[in-house]
């Protein structure tokens, strides 16, 4: 659940920029690495308390959000897609470069003691889950105040007609760079989230990055784009999909990957909505079939 819940806000801060602002990014991963090595980081090197670390990661994924999506305005669809999915295949190579960890190697392992509970009687694994969940809650209200308000209204405009938005005054420019900034930022706090659940940033795997990046936008896919809840969902079914299809052939770890894509493939199918816009769709069928029983009967003589 803890995996999920920080997959859900990378997923959450994706839809965003995706979703609702019409910008394809294949480089969340990045923005997530950004987050994680930053709380491991001051944790091994520093000595911060890993809730210190949380806005930091924040704040350095939101700022590199900033400087990709300024020149990510002249480029997008496609193109843009490419230039992100540059940067999820890179950022190993920066952490090769400038990380050194444990032998060498760009993997910090925080001791589980930077990871205690806070709280008596609440054990380590719980205080994990329930900090995750508050910043969730904290992080879905925020995208739910931001995308019913002016600024939503203003993302909506840009992505569905760009042209017709700065005719009534709205800023492409900053609406585009501030929604990819506030996208990264919760990719960042996911990152750092995941330095607590998994006790390790990891620089080690040249294409983790680009797999994490592929894992938010399909948790988002399944979930539902543009809906505020849907990227939990998403990232809910995606992990428990993961687990089973890893858990369901043992000793033939190369077929789970098959069976996993399998499983996404007839979801979407079933769904193209994602899982909350097909619920929507019933609930909405559900209500019309209802509505339409409890009319009176017309007369059909004149």
């Amino acid at each position: 659940l803890s995996q999920a819940i920080y997959i859900a806000i990378a997923a959450m801060g994706l839809n965003l920029l995706t979703g609702f602002n019409g910008q394809v990014s294949i480089g969340h991963g990045a923005f997530f690495g950004v987050g994680a090595f930053t709380s491991a980081i001051l944790i091994v090197d520093h000595g911060w308390t890993f809730e210190a670390t949380i806005p930091v990661a924040a704040l350095l994924s939101g700022v590199l959000g900033l400087l990709v999506g300024i020149p990510a305005l002249r480029v997008r669809g496609l193109y843009l897609a490419l230039v992100t999915l540059g940067l999820a295949v890179l950022f190993p190579r920066i952490t090769q470069k400038y990380v050194d960890g444990t032998g060498g190697v760009p993997l910090l392992r925080p001791s589980r003691r930077e990871f205690a509970s806070l709280i008596d009687g609440l054990a380590d694994d719980q205080w994990a889950y329930y900090l995750s969940l508050a910043i969730l809650a904290l992080l879905y209200l925020l995208a739910w105040n931001l995308v019913r308000g002016r600024v939503g209204r203003a993302m909506i405009a840009v992505r569905d007609q760009a042209l017709a938005a700065s005719t009534v005054g709205v800023n492409l420019a900053a609406t585009k760079v501030g929604t990819f900034a506030i996208s990264a930022a919760y990719a960042g706090v996911a990152g750092s989230l995941s330095v607590m659940v998994d006790r390790l940033a990891d620089g080690t795997n040249p294409i983790l990055y680009f797999q994490r990046s592929i894992e938010f936008l399909v948790a988002m896919v399944i979930g539902g784009t543009a809906t505020i809840l849907g990227p939990a969902v998403g990232a809910l079914v995606l992990v428990l999909l993961r687990r089973n299809t890893q858990d369901l052939i043992e000793g033939k770890e190369i077929l789970a990957p098959a069976l996993f894509g399998a499983a996404l493939i007839v979801i979407v199918f079933v769904l193209p909505e994602g899982l909350v816009g097909g619920v929507r769709r019933l609930l909405a069928r559900l209500g019309q079939r209802s509505s339409a029983r409890g009319r009176p009967p017309t007369d059909a003589r004149p």
